[in-house]
Parts: C-alpha cells; sequence; structure tokens
C-alpha cells in the first residue's frame, strides 16, 4: 500500500524544504512511469519534455506555496492541456533560461483547483519544448 504524503502548508523554512523534497520524490516517480520523459501538448502541437532542469526549477519555486507543490501533482494533465498565453524573450540575467531562444507562459485551468501556469523554455537550436517551470496562479 502507498504512504500518503502530507504536504504541509506553512510558511516555514522546515516546511518548504518538506515540499521542495516531495516535489523532487515526485518528479522521480514521473520519470520512472514514464519513460521518454515527455508529454504531447495540443496547444503547442508537440512534445514537452521534462528534463534535470524542469524538477530543478519547479522544486525551487513551487515549494514556496502550498498551492503550487499541489499543482505539481497534476504534471501530466498540465503538459498535456496547458495552453499558450504569451511568448517572451529569456530573462537577461537568469542563468537557467540563457538555453532558450524564447520562453512560452501557458496556462491550464485546473477544476475545483485553479490556474496553473506552466513556463516552457524553447530549446536554442534544435526548438524542443522543455517544461521549465510549474506554479499555481493564486489570485484571479
Amino acid at each position: 500500500m502507498k504512504k500518503k504524503t502530507i504536504i504541509p502548508q506553512g510558511q516555514t523554512i522546515k516546511e518548504m524544504l518538506i515540499r521542495k523534497k516531495f516535489i523532487k520524490d515526485f518528479y522521480a516517480n514521473w520519470n520512472a512511469a514514464n519513460p521518454t520523459k515527455h508529454i504531447f501538448n495540443v496547444a503547442l502541437n508537440d512534445f514537452i519534455h521534462v528534463r534535470f532542469l524542469s524538477i530543478q526549477e519547479t522544486a525551487e519555486r513551487a515549494a514556496f506555496a502550498y498551492k503550487s507543490t499541489l499543482a505539481v501533482t497534476y504534471l501530466t494533465e498540465i503538459l498535456e492541456k496547458a495552453t499558450i498565453e504569451k511568448r517572451v524573450n529569456p530573462k537577461v540575467n537568469n542563468q537557467n533560461q540563457k538555453r532558450f531562444s524564447e520562453v512560452i507562459i501557458m496556462q491550464y485551468k485546473k477544476p475545483a483547483f485553479g490556474k496553473i501556469k506552466l513556463t516552457v523554455g524553447v530549446l536554442r537550436g534544435s526548438k524542443q519544448h522543455i517544461q521549465y517551470c510549474i506554479t499555481a496562479i493564486e489570485n484571479d
């Protein structure tokens, strides 16, 4: 029987570290269940690939908020169904975004949950879509 993990909702460093570990563990299990490490996105009409960068960036950002941590558990659904909001240039002083020619801000409206933001980077050269970050959109 699979042990149910309780995700802490507070804002202490300890609680954020627990959420960060939860996200990394979730991705490890997801990668094991999805050996190709990519999901076809309808709006992009292409695959979105999950890489080490995806896990690092999402664990860093989503661990700050309980709702964002919870949003990560809908990874496959988000990757499949998110729609394009806008395309922007990568942030100039962001080391992790230097490898991208553009960044696509996408959104998925999860029924009974709310809006989830998916950031996808377009790799220079290969034009491969790489999942960059997932966070919940708190107010709207």
